[in-house]
């Protein structure tokens, strides 16, 4: 789909409204005019990706005093994203904000037992052909379901539309926290490290292929049923629980980590600019099912734009597509021992690749940069592999004949403000990108 016409920034799109007196916040005062370079009231420029479709992203830029905060714990962080009712807010954070600060037994139902858990779903006493749905309130099960309930609740901040979330200086983020971008518009997220989300209850689901396996919610941020969103200057990480040092139950890996970034449900116009993702599995889903009952809401939407980001010692879905109109170009894939592939090309997707350099290890075939899900075309020019110019479909048809992909997605990107050299990305991206490297 090709854009022919273009709108302004909407800059004020709601009046500040009650405040906020009885928070125990910080408050910095500013005005965008007063401070036009405060990289806070920065939003996203002209034709940079899909985010900027449209309205555009402007976030929380037109807050007034009253609606800036300054957050220094997951209270506080909270609190100011439940204040000001539907006023546009800029959020600083300062420091990193721990979310499960507690530890996990702060989210223990009473009574629950995880050695208890094991004995009683241990394949070879509960077997490899019943899931554990029907199982009751006072099971095992039921007080992990209970105890997960828990920390849903405590770790996820929903947040609203007309919002900027930005990291004061370097050493900036979030541990243990889910961003639900839900259902809202026109938000801004920048210059912060995410440490993912570790589930403190992963379920044990006997009947997930031939030997059962563990199953962990919790992303670390997800744009469900929202537009206009730009997540800039990010890092994400498995930081101090990497998969490696996980133990193993019933012979599989205690899986704690969901993904880094889902953009479902309908969600649309999304840019993610100058982000690292790293040390992660199943890193970016960009639509979440290919049943018809989510796909009708996804048609048409799900339009997203990836540019100079780093997407380093992953395994996979980086991203993996349904339906969208994906763009990704000038990123910088680095492979680690573990890597299964970095595009998913799944049901109707329209994923366009272009113009980005992949940086492999010795025996990991270029063929394994695209993965088959569904027969969908896919547009990858202009890549380089190690330094050297490699037409992807070609090297992936003739690797993996299997699963033959058709080249054409079938439109063509025009919103992409500037187009680096693939030969030139490695040292722009790896130098540039990330949290702590905002300019």
């Amino acid at each position: 789909m090709n854009v022919q016409k273009w709108h302004g920034h909407a800059i004020a799109r709601a009046a500040a409204v009650a405040g906020c007196a009885a928070l125990v916040l910080s408050l910095t005062g500013t005005t965008a005019q007063a401070h036009p370079r405060d990289p806070a009231r920065q939003v996203l420029g002209d034709r940079d990706g899909w985010g900027s479709y449209g309205t555009g992203t402007t976030g929380g830029a037109a807050a007034d005093a009253a609606h800036v905060y300054t957050v220094t714990t997951w209270a506080q962080f909270k609190a100011a994203l439940a204040a000001g009712g539907d006023a546009p807010r800029i959020i600083k954070v300062k420091g990193v904000i721990d979310a499960v600060s507690e530890g996990c037994d702060a989210f223990a139902a009473p009574g629950y037992d995880f050695d208890a858990y094991l004995a009683a779903y241990a394949p070879e006493t509960w077997g490899l052909d019943t899931d554990l749905s029907a199982e009751p309130d006072d099971s095992p099960e039921g007080l992990r379901r209970a105890s997960a309930a828990q920390q849903d609740r405590s770790i996820k901040a929903n947040i609203p539309s007309d919002t900027t979330i930005i990291g004061v200086g370097r050493g900036a983020g979030f541990k243990g926290a889910s961003l639900q971008i839900k259902a809202v518009d026109n938000v801004i997220v920048r210059n912060l490290t995410f440490e993912s989300p570790l589930d403190c209850f992963p379920q044990w689901d006997p009947t997930d292929g031939s030997q059962g396996n563990w199953n962990s919610e919790y992303d670390t941020a997800v744009v469900y049923g929202s537009t206009h969103v730009w997540l800039d200057h990010n890092t994400f990480t498995d930081g101090s629980h990497p998969d490696s040092a996980a133990p193993t139950y019933f012979g599989m890996l205690y899986q704690q980590h969901d993904g880094e970034l889902d953009i479902v449900r309908g969600a649309d116009y999304v840019t993610a600019s100058w982000n690292v993702f790293t040390e992660h599995d199943k890193t970016i889903l960009i639509g979440n099912s290919d049943s018809e009952s989510t796909a009708a809401g996804d048609r048409g939407k799900l339009k997203v734009t990836f540019h100079h980001n780093l997407f380093e010692n992953l395994v996979e879905r980086a991203p993996r597509v349904r339906f969208g109109q994906v763009d990704s170009y000038n990123n910088h894939f680095v492979a680690g021992e573990d890597y299964s592939y970095s595009f998913g090309v799944g049901k109707e997707s329209q994923l366009v690749a272009e113009h980005n350099a992949f940086t492999l290890p010795e025996g990991v075939a270029a063929g394994k940069i695209l993965k088959r899900w569904n027969v969908s075309p896919v547009t990858a020019d202009d890549n380089y592999v190690n330094g050297k110019r490699v037409d992807l479909i070609a090297v992936h048809n003739a690797q993996i004949p299997a699963e033959t992909l058709q080249p054409g997605a079938g439109w063509t990107p025009t919103l992409r403000t500037r187009v680096d050299p693939p030969r030139a990305v490695p040292g722009i991206v790896d130098h540039r990108a990330g949290a702590g490297r905002l300019r």
